[in-house]
């Protein structure tokens, strides 16, 4: 199974074009931050992220330098030459892409108030109440197996 899933900010506005059949494409890279940082310091990774379509074109309108999203996607690895060297890549393929600013909020300023989500957005978190049986903390361990 091929599954990333990732939360963060983009770092510059998202860049389109267009596929010679008519397909649209837009690239953007995401910064999500870690727990912890590098030993040289970092303190986020800079994960490049694809997708295609009519979600390329939501993202290039509504979202720009700043926005936080989510992405669900897979990852595809590649390589190139550069100066005579093999430069090799990872990037994130989006299948779903989700607007996670609330309304004025985020990179994309007024006119990005009443954007429409076009995906539904996540249901708020639930209460341990909500979780089925067997599912989260449970105060009971005696009916455990193990």
């Amino acid at each position: 199974m091929n599954l990333v899933i990732i939360t963060g900010n983009l770092v510059r506005d998202p860049e389109k074009s267009v596929a010679g059949s008519g397909m649209s494409i837009v690239r953007f890279t995401v910064a999500v931050n870690r727990f912890r940082k590098n030993a040289d310091g970092s303190d986020a990774d800079f994960i490049r992220v694809t997708v295609f379509d009519r979600q390329a074109d939501l993202v290039a309108q509504y979202l720009r330098k700043g926005s936080k999203v989510g992405v669900e996607g897979r990852l595809q690895t590649g390589s190139y030459e550069k100066d005579g060297k093999t430069v090799y890549t990872t990037d994130v393929i989006g299948n779903r892409v989700e607007f996670l600013d609330r309304k004025g909020e985020g990179g994309g300023g007024a006119d990005r108030e009443s954007y429409p989500s076009p995906i539904p957005s996540a249901p708020p978190a639930a209460q341990p109440s909500a979780l089925p049986p067997g599912f989260g903390i449970e105060d009971d361990d005696e009916d455990m197996p193990f």
